[in-house]
């Protein structure tokens, strides 16, 4: 079977520069990870190009919920919650080791967005649209009851809460699963590789130009057709081809601070009311509290491909804490890090960041580019569909050649062979009690099999064969197993790549890394056969990243 291995890379891609592909996607967000997978399973030869790492860009940058867009209710887009809400469960059952249902409370206040009566009666017809399960319908609470479950929630005008769920995920590791089991079905897929530029064949598109960033190869690939799913560089790719742009993109910019729990102890997930009439999401995860987002246009005085918090967005998000938990006394110094994301969305003249629709838009060039553009992370798989079914369409008729229909509506990703959701809680304390043999913790196995559900089986090998090393350092079995599968199976390449979108360790566990980063820095080296020069430069890279995580820019 084949796998991600970062070792391949080099050969991998010269593979790549061989072959004619059905669909060439350029973009490893989740979009083209979603494509990729649908393509691929209908019998499309498949290749995914991404210029940094896999969900390098928007799509480990979210407010990792797969929700079911009640914000969009208020805004009367009921097509969108429909959809959205529906698709929100195929997502979890395609995948519970990386999303699961978090009950969330939305306290109302005396003159805040949402009354008692609206609420109620939003939420009911939420539940309809979206086609909630019975046990996961709303519930309206009463004001003990609410402080019962938030005793931090702002007391004076509270009025009640409403109680619904949303589902939590990790959206990198999502994007990982789909891409994974994209490749094990065929697809040929790698990172860090930039699209430079069209060929063509009397001017229709037939391949892309691309340039390896890690050993500044120049190779070509090519494609009967081409997809731009480079989410915030879809205009930086259209306008790479001859045809004119038809629609406009307007990019906003969304940021999330994560603080510790023992100095903002939250007990329960929240949509609450800002200072200035806004929403926004508390959410504990892992000892933690996350709380984000900010919805601003993005000041192209930042780099695109590192958006960072800013000193007016770390201070909006703390004054929002305060205005809704009035008892939580979180500072500056307080911030153990933080998140900044890029949302690609279509430009609506007029309209406020947060008011701007996030549906999606598939347009066709004259020179066959086709281009996704807009859309939610809940939404991938359908957007996802979309495309390929006119990528299906348009090969039919170009070439005479037929593919089948979507297979992803109930298509477990990639480590989620387990038979559903109903049997997850089961799988992992299983595996949880075969870890010992390998070296390992019963709480690490529980650990690495809820985290990689049933791909655990590859780490445990990895941490039996750690058992006769002399490991450095601080590295443990259960370290150099993380390691050791994120090069080999999911093709790290460098050591940012594995702190913040292997792991997510940067984002939600500060010490970790600062425990760990010498020896996994080591580790990696040796696998990847690094230079001192480039070890030194990826050193110097992950040192920033610690620190941008924590100091805002300015």
């Amino acid at each position: 079977m084949k796998t991600l291995a970062s070792t391949n890379r080099e050969i991998q891609l010269k593979s790549m520069s061989q072959k004619e592909y059905d669909i060439v996607v350029i973009g490893g967000g989740i979009t083209g990870a979603g494509i990729a997978l649908d393509a691929v399973t209908r019998g499309m030869k498949v290749a995914v190009v991404e210029m940094q790492d896999f969900a390098g860009g928007t799509s480990s940058r979210s407010t990792k919920l797969v929700h079911g867009g009640l914000r969009y209710l208020k805004q009367f887009e009921v097509k969108m919650v429909a959809e959205v809400g529906k698709e929100r469960e195929i997502v979890y059952e395609n995948g519970p080791h990386v999303t699961t249902p978090e009950w969330m409370l939305l306290p109302i206040h005396k003159g805040g967005t949402f009354g008692k009566f609206s609420t109620s009666v939003g939420l009911r017809v939420y539940d309809y649209l979206a086609g909630v399960k019975r046990k996961e319908r709303r519930k309206m609470l009463t004001v003990d009851e609410t402080v019962g479950r938030e005793p931090l929630v702002k007391k004076d005008g509270l009025r009640g809460a409403g109680y619904y769920v949303e589902y939590r995920t990790d959206d990198a590791r999502l994007t990982l699963e789909v891409i994974k089991k994209a490749v094990e079905h065929g697809a040929d897929v790698i990172n860090y590789v930039k699209a430079e530029r069209f060929t063509y064949n009397q001017k229709k598109i037939s391949g892309i130009e691309v340039v390896d960033q890690i050993s500044g190869k120049q190779l070509t690939i090519l494609g009967r057709k081409v997809v731009n799913a480079a989410g915030p560089w879809v205009d930086d790719v259209r306008n790479k081809d001859y045809t004119k742009n038809t629609k406009q993109l307007r990019l906003t910019k969304g940021v999330h601070l994560v603080v510790d729990q023992s100095v903002f102890p939250l007990k329960q997930a929240l949509y609450f009311d800002t200072q200035d009439g806004r929403m926004m999401f508390a959410i504990p995860r892992n000892g933690k509290a996350y709380v984000g987002t900010t919805d601003t246009f993005f000041d192209k005085k930042q780099d695109l491909a590192n958006p960072k918090m800013t000193v007016e967005d770390r201070d909006y998000i703390l004054e929002a804490i305060h205005y809704m938990f009035p008892d939580v006394r979180v500072s500056v110094d307080d911030v153990e890090s933080s998140w900044a994301g890029v949302r690609p969305l279509i430009f609506e003249e007029g309209k406020d960041p947060s008011e701007i629709s996030r549906k999606d838009e598939i347009w066709e060039h004259d020179s066959g580019l086709i281009t996704i553009a807009g859309g939610k992370l809940t939404g991938y798989r359908k957007m996802s569909e979309h495309v390929v079914d006119l990528v299906s369409k348009r090969l039919k008729s170009e070439t005479k050649q037929s593919f089948g229909k979507c297979m992803t509506i109930d298509l477990p990703i990639s480590g989620a062979d387990f038979g559903g959701s109903h049997q997850f809680d089961a799988f992992v304390e299983k595996k949880a009690l075969e870890a010992t043999p390998f070296g390992l913790t019963v709480e690490e196995g529980r650990h690495f099999a809820s985290f990689y559900g049933t791909n655990v089986d590859h780490l445990y090998k990895f941490a039996h064969a750690a058992l006769g090393m002399d490991l450095e350092g601080s590295m443990t079995p259960a370290v150099y197993a993380e390691v050791v599968y994120s090069v080999q199976d999911e093709m790290a390449v460098k050591p940012v790549d594995f702190f913040i979108r292997r792991t997510g360790s940067l984002l939600f566990d500060m010490n970790w890394v600062q425990l760990h980063k010498d020896s996994i820095m080591r580790l990696m080296k040796n696998l990847l056969k690094w230079d001192e020069e480039t070890y030194r430069a990826y050193q110097v890279e992950l040192e920033q990243e610690i620190h941008d995580a924590a100091i805002p820019f300015d």
